[in-house]
């Protein structure tokens, strides 16, 4: 089977700093692979790279086979691929409904705001917006979102506004999302939470999950697939079980020349 995503020698330089050295990797439908190194490893810049915020000095990215290399953010999010950032990209003033209906703007012939300002029952954009709505209430069922519907972001919880910026990728209705550090600043219990999430994503939606994390028990025990990056190089890749035992990846994040039996820490900084 050919893979969803496939990066071929990426390579990106800001200001004389090599951010990604020939970084090459495939990623096949329906897996959750996940990215991980220490900080300035070059993770989000993989992301930054595939969504289109970043264009790369050479090198080609690949999505179901087309090269989408310099493709803009908006035409790689109408090919089907969604993210999340580090940093939470939402409208803070603005309801979880709204900010998912935001997400289907690609889907919206008329358009967000004169959808939003110019219905009337019966016209086309009347019906557009049920339609929409339609498709944000799954996600918001989805994720169990339901007590948020109604509620200004900035009043959320920050692991609750988590799930929202998740919702509002998922309303994209993409084939590929590029999860950016979803669990940060989340406790235990909504980390659980969190991996019944993707795990669902995955099995139930049918969408190939590209992951960025820093906590390591996450990371193991939902990846199909891992790749370890280090000083924007590639250093392994391989199944859970091989990367946390691999002497490049312990030497990466623990300073250890020789190999190390133990685990990786559950949480390092990414």
């Amino acid at each position: 089977m050919d893979p969803i995503l496939k990066i071929e020698n990426l390579t990106i330089s800001f200001g004389g700093i090599r951010a990604l050295n020939k970084v090459s990797f495939e990623v096949k439908k329906g897996a959750v692979y996940s990215i991980i190194g220490p900080n300035g490893a070059g993770k989000t810049t993989i992301f930054n790279c595939i969504s289109g915020i970043y264009q790369p000095n050479s090198g080609k990215i690949f999505f179901k086979g087309e090269d989408i290399t310099y493709s803009k953010p908006y035409q790689v999010a109408k090919k089907g691929i969604a993210r999340t950032f580090q940093n939470i990209e939402l409208f803070s003033h603005m309801s979880t409904m709204d900010n998912l209906m935001l997400g289907r703007h690609l889907h919206m012939k008329t358009g967000v705001w004169r959808g939003a300002t110019f219905i009337y029952k019966g016209s086309k954009a009347a019906k557009e917006e049920i339609k929409n709505r339609e498709k944000v209430e799954e996600v918001i069922d989805f994720l169990e979102l339901q007590a948020a519907r109604n509620q200004f972001v900035i009043n959320l919880p920050y692991g609750t506004r988590k799930l929202v910026e998740l919702g509002r990728a998922l309303a994209l209705d993409p084939e590929v999302i590029l999860l950016d550090e979803p669990s940060a600043g989340m406790n235990m219990e909504e980390k659980g939470d969190l991996i019944f999430s993707i795990q669902d994503i995955r099995d139930d939606l049918g969408i190939t999950v590209l992951l960025v994390e820093h906590d390591m028990n996450l990371i193991m025990d939902i990846s199909d697939r891992i790749l370890a990056l280090n000083f924007g190089e590639r250093i392994a890749e391989g199944l859970p079980e091989e990367i946390q035992k691999h002497p490049e990846v312990l030497k990466a994040y623990l300073g250890e020349e020789e190999k190390i039996e133990s685990p990786l820490p559950s949480e390092t900084v990414s």
